[in-house]
């Protein structure tokens, strides 16, 4: 065993192990002593993060074993636990909390045990271990003591990935009809033999054939909504004709949906489609942002002292992670989800496109890139598996025209609206614009990093071309104007610099004058944009002044570019044509965001757009600043959808679980952009198998009064124990989940229930449902993210919790589409439909069991609704409702009697 301690720290307590000749001996320890400890000397620990913050000792780091498992099996995944460790590892799980101190020292000393033998990732271990060393890595001498040197120079990660190729642009679809049969045919294939039979999917899989025929009418797509209830296999209903279209039409469909899960989930089932992983990775790709995928440039630049410290470690990790990576995505793709966390996300973001800085043909990694490789395997591909907000990136800003595609399914149906309302958007803030501002100037003052300025990146076309050089410079001269660093703190002190942080100022001062209350919890602060006072209308014109210099160049920056494309010099290579289509597609997209602003000022002291909603705010959390400016929605964000997506589509299918939830087939469409379109879309409905007379039921407590975090606290903990574990708990406010966390986590975990929550514990959101699907004794508590998207099917997840009725936030964005879709009709639809999402969550198999239990004497009737038809419910106090929770959900009389004794300890 290695000579160092090994130390624990859970809800239930904290232990240390020390290496013995007999084993280990574990002793219970107290915070002060462990603290003391993990000072003088290295601790081996799990999840270091999640350990410091349980002692309170935020600079705990030591020998993290979760690390040393990224560092020897990179792109392989294990559930950052002692149990998820231990399979990833053929170890036996410790069963107690008094036993993981041990178990830790056993499991590293499995782990160092593989790096004496071969293993698949052996390649590149040895000189990543030997850099690691060089930067005080603590497992680097225990790697480098097991790890014999290489007889060969090892390839570094550069030399090792491979190339993509180009390929012969796609010929256009051709015209076919599906044949009914056909697609049956498929589906059969993909259920396969013995299967049983599901009429429902059959009828599913007949409708969203429609979305796949000829279009008839330009400008008119075959458009399907389909409502597909849980279990009745939607994603095989639709993949069954959107493989038999692709494979008879030459043509890719993209499948895009809302959450990463789904995603994730989606690139599984494609297996029934081809069940050879070869065939399957050419016929089938998954597109995201290229916000999500690694950057080889900027990894090359931290590798070679970009980074210090332990983001320097991160990027050795990463470059370990890189080499084996399927697709290079790093946010939900095959690198851990936890490796970020464990670094504090101290550098990760650094290592993606997030300020749109790509250099493209003109990057010495280029032919190696996971962006460009994503986006050649798409256009190749016959099912592409994408997102929504992707979808109409790419249709809004002109990308990838000559592959657009013609038929779409967007699964997750229910969120379009959503997500048209976040791409459709204008933000004219502080943020937004200094992100602006170093994209054109690239580093100034002290600034480190690759990140070079527009005229570093244009290098060759300004020396080409007078009036493109006269243009970047024009634009690097105008672009002064905008806010630079330090710009909030100057706007604190009432010393704004420039027109923009002067606009900025006027709209903070405004902002508090109409928006702040006695009392204030320090979150955002927003008021319209009516009645604008003198100072910001005053304001506005020197703004507007100042961005109009600043999109005059970006334009004629983007013909000259254009012209120059057209000329074709002769040091005009394929690869300088495409840095140089890049550049257009970049410069074009930021020339409109500008146009955007400079609609959005002339709004101030203007008359109203009925189309439009606009306001101002002031972002903060916890009473810290970190925006201020001004917005513009769409009040009906679909329009656009429908107008750029939709209609220049031949055919697409709109499906979800909750499609008409909260509301019926005409709210639904209208919140699919149907009215907007030339002709009706095709409506169907199949209603889940399930049934929840006897599988579920939902349980409306009377008598925990509101805003009584002691009552809602006790309430949770009770519940919880009563189903022992398996408890999801939805919040509609982060400060109250973490006062209920904080009062109910410790007893829980000592009763043998661990509660994990989401703002609370230091791990992402996808880990947290990884640990707590893996856990059947775990609860987990979240916001609306977890609401939806979520698939824990089975005994993990049997009671669903949340602490009241759901009602939308009276932003000043929703009080204007409440005006317009009906008031209290228009609430009430959100309510059922947010409603409809969280029980969704529940029951995912018919041989599921569970209730959904809602902390709230005042839910009105008419919302119940929202719940699948026949589902019993029942207004009962909380004695009441854990009685029945225990008697439907619990597997033994101890948790029943925990229970008792939660209810004990409260009286």
């Amino acid at each position: 065993m290695l000579p160092h301690p090994a130390l624990h720290a859970s809800h239930a307590g904290i232990w240390l192990a020390t290496a013995s000749a007999g084993g280990a001996e574990t002793r219970a320890i107290g915070r002060a002593e462990a603290i003391r400890v993990a000072a003088e000397t290295p601790v081996v620990v799990l999840n270091a993060p999640l350990i410091g913050q349980r002692l309170g000792y935020a600079e705990l780091s030591g020998l993290d074993l979760l690390e040393l498992f990224a560092f020897l099996h990179p792109a392989r995944f294990a559930v950052p636990t002692p149990g998820g460790l231990a399979r990833a590892v053929d170890l036996s799980p410790p069963d107690r909390d008094e036993e993981v101190a041990s178990f830790l020292l056993e499991a590293a000393a499995a782990l160092l045990a593989g790096a004496a033998d071969d293993w698949p990732e052996r390649e590149g271990a040895w000189l990543a271990a030997a850099s690691l060393q060089r930067l005080r890595w603590p497992w680097a001498p225990a790697v480098l003591e097991r790890l014999a040197k290489p007889a060969r120079a090892e390839r570094w990660l550069f030399a090792r990935l491979p190339e993509w190729e180009e390929a012969p642009p796609r010929p256009a679809p051709r015209t076919v009809a599906l044949a009914a049969t056909a697609v049956a045919d498929r589906l059969s294939m993909l259920t396969g033999d013995g299967a049983e039979e599901r009429p429902g999917q059959r009828a599913y899989a007949a409708a969203a054939t429609a979305a796949f025929q000829p279009r008839s009418v330009r400008d008119a797509p075959n458009l399907v909504l389909a409502q597909a209830g849980t279990g009745i296999g939607k994603t095989l209903g639709y993949l069954a004709p959107a493989a038999e279209w692709a494979e008879a039409a030459g043509g890719a469909v993209w499948v895009s949906t809302f959450t990463k899960a789904l995603q994730r989930q989606l690139a599984h089932e494609t297996a029934r489609l081809h069940p050879d992983p070869a065939e399957r990775r050419a016929r089938v790709t998954t597109r995201k942002g290229r916000e999500n995928y690694l950057c080889l440039l900027n990894l090359e630049d931290a590798l070679q002292g970009g980074f210090a410290g332990r983001a320097a470690v991160l990027a050795q990790l990463v470059a370990r992670w890189a080499a084996y990576s399927a697709d290079g995505d790093m946010v939900g793709g095959d690198l851990p989800g936890w490796l970020p966390t464990l670094f504090r996300r101290n550098g990760s973001t650094a290592l993606t496109d997030r300020r749109g800085e790509c250099i493209y043909a003109g990057c010495p990694h280029y032919r190696k890139c996971f962006i460009e490789r994503a986006a050649r395997s798409s256009a190749a591909a016959d099912i592409v598996i994408a997102n929504h907000a992707l979808v109409m990136v790419n249709a809004a800003r002109g990308r990838e025209l000559q592959t657009r595609p013609t038929r779409y399914v967007f699964d997750e149906g229910h969120h379009l609206f959503d997500a048209a309302d976040a791409m459709f958007g204008v933000a004219l803030t502080g943020a937004e614009m200094i992100e602006l501002r170093r994209w054109i100037m690239g580093p100034e003052a002290s600034g480190r990093g690759r990140r070079r300025g527009l005229q570093a990146r244009l290098l060759d076309v300004a020396s080409y071309d007078a009036e493109g050089n006269r243009a970047i410079g024009d634009a690097a001269d105008a672009a002064r104007a905008l806010p630079s660093d330090g710009w909030l703190a100057r706007l604190g002190e009432g010393a704004p610099f420039g027109p923009l942080e002067a606009l900025l100022a006027a709209v903070r001062g405004l902002t508090y004058a109409r928006a702040e209350q006695p009392g204030d919890a320090g979150y955002g602060l927003e008021t319209e944009l009516a009645e604008p006072a003198p100072a910001l209308i005053e304001a506005a014109a020197p703004a507007a002044a100042a961005l109009d210099a600043l999109v005059r160049p970006l334009t004629a920056l983007g013909r000259r570019l254009e012209a120059v494309l057209a000329e074709t010099p002769d040091w005009m290579d394929a690869p300088a044509r495409a840095r140089i289509e890049g550049a257009i597609a970049s410069i074009g997209w930021r020339a409109e965001t500008v146009a955007a602003w400079l609609a959005l000022l002339a709004r101030i002291g203007g008359p109203a757009d009925p189309d439009f909603v606009d306001w101002l705010a002031v972002d903060r959390a916890e009473g810290r600043e970190y925006d201020v400016g001004l917005h513009r929605r769409w009040l009906d964000p679909t329009r656009p959808f429908a107008e750029i997506v939709l209609k220049p589509a031949h055919g697409a299918l709109i499906t979800s679980a909750t499609l008409t939830a909260g509301g019926d087939w005409p709210v639904a469409e209208a919140r699919a952009g149907v009215p907007h379109l030339g002709r009706p879309a095709t409506v169907f409905e199949a209603p889940s198998p399930f049934d929840y007379a006897t599988q579920a039921e939902v349980l409306i407590v009377t008598d925990v009064p509101r805003g009584d975090i002691g009552s809602l606290a006790n309430a949770y903990a009770r519940l919880i124990a009563a189903a022992g574990g398996g408890t999801l708990g939805l919040f509609t406010a982060i400060r109250r989940l973490r006062a209920v966390h904080g009062r109910i986590a410790d007893r829980l975990a000592r009763d043998g229930l661990p509660l994990h929550a989401q703002h609370v514990d230091p791990i992402d959101t996808g880990t947290l449902v990884d640990i707590f699907r893996d856990d059947p004794n775990a609860s987990l508590l979240g916001t609306d993210a977890l609401r939806d998207g979520v698939d824990v099917p089975g005994h993990s997840l049997r009671l669903v919790v949340m602490e009241g009725v759901p009602w939308p936030k009276p932003t000043v964005l929703h009080a204007a589409r409440k005006l317009a879709g009906g008031g209290t009709a228009f609430d009430d639809r959100l309510v059922r439909a947010r409603l409809a999402q969280a029980f969704g969550r529940l029951i995912r198999t018919s041989a599921d069991c569970g209730a959904f239990v809602l902390l709230s004497a005042a839910m009105p009737s008419r919302l119940l609704t929202a719940f699948p038809h026949g589902t019993r419910v029942a207004r009962v106090t909380l004695d009441e409702a854990i009685a029945r929770v225990a008697s439907r959900l619990s597997t033994g009389e101890r948790l029943g009697h925990d229970a008792l004794a939660w209810g004990e300890r409260a009286g």
